[in-house]
């Protein structure tokens, strides 16, 4: 009986494997021919699909240059973007978060309530009222206006809310309060290096998102020498890119690659965050 119910849980698992294994292999053929296509010629593109990368790869980004699309300035000015949100989002979001899970204070419940509304507006809904606000501030067209928004990423703080609360050890923050050290002090010595998982999940999620942020950039940033990697990539629906399909992939791989590199180098750190956060001892 014990060697059926195994031989039953082997054949289940397998069908399980076997079902994930095809989800995969649909999810990532897309995104290989997004960067095959951008190796080969418009001539090959046309004559059907191909999982081989050609020859074409140079070529492809001489006729973006050749057609004013500065990709390594795009990219950069993503990056510089993407990474400060995403150390301002991190932060300030474990901040916040730490004071709503170790301090009891009036209004709190109400502030969490606030905070869960806003998660489920729509960024679209209040661009109006926020593009007046930047402009009073004097920062529409500067990177000033799409990075500093990140110090009050409700998203976030919630998720960094509830990953503290599962791991918090309020008998270290007792003992550090009892050898004297201040409150930012515990903060920053005690909570922080706990919190190191989910901190890099928090990380890329608003890495990704900062990265992908085509439509606040749209609106805020006029300047072209400004443009983000995903607004240059717009510039490509243009008339004179309309035959040139590889120079077309080229720029929407241009601005995935980088998406799939941080996945690839920082997954494990999903999986660790999200799995500690999700229980508590």
């Amino acid at each position: 009986m014990n060697l059926s119910n195994h031989t039953l849980t082997n054949i289940q698992r397998f069908f399980v494997y076997l079902f994930l294994a095809v989800l995969v292999v649909i999810t990532l053929i897309p995104v290989w021919l997004l960067i095959v296509n951008a190796t080969r010629s418009t001539l090959e593109i046309q004559q059907g699909i191909s999982l081989l990368p050609s020859k074409y790869l140079i070529t492809n980004y001489r006729i973006l240059l050749s057609k004013g699309l500065d990709l390594p300035l795009g990219f950069m000015n993503s990056l510089t973007i993407a990474v400060l949100t995403t150390v301002i989002t991190v932060y300030f979001s474990m901040l916040t978060a730490y004071g709503l899970v170790v301090y009891n204070f009036k209004g709190k419940k109400t502030l969490y309530n606030l905070m869960l509304v806003l998660v489920m507006i729509p960024m679209q809904l209040s661009i109006i009222g926020f593009y007046q606000w930047m402009s009073k501030l004097g920062l529409t067209d500067s990177y000033a206006s799409l990075i500093l928004p990140g110090i009050a990423s409700a998203g976030s703080v919630f998720f960094a809310k509830q990953y503290l609360e599962s791991i918090m050890i309020q008998d270290l923050i007792d003992a550090g309060r009892i050898d004297g050290a201040s409150e930012l002090s515990i903060f920053h010595k005690i909570m922080l290096p706990i919190a190191v998982p989910g901190m890099f999940t928090l990380g890329i999620f608003a890495f990704v998102a900062s990265w992908n942020n085509f439509f606040n950039a749209f609106i805020l940033i006029t300047t072209r020498n400004k443009y983000t990697l995903p607004m240059l990539i717009q510039t490509l629906r243009g008339d004179v890119y309309r035959h040139e399909y590889g120079a077309i992939y080229l720029g929407l791989a241009a601005s995935v690659v980088p998406i799939i590199i941080i996945y690839f180098l920082f997954s494990r750190y999903i999986v660790n965050g999200i799995s500690m956060g999700a229980v508590k001892e």
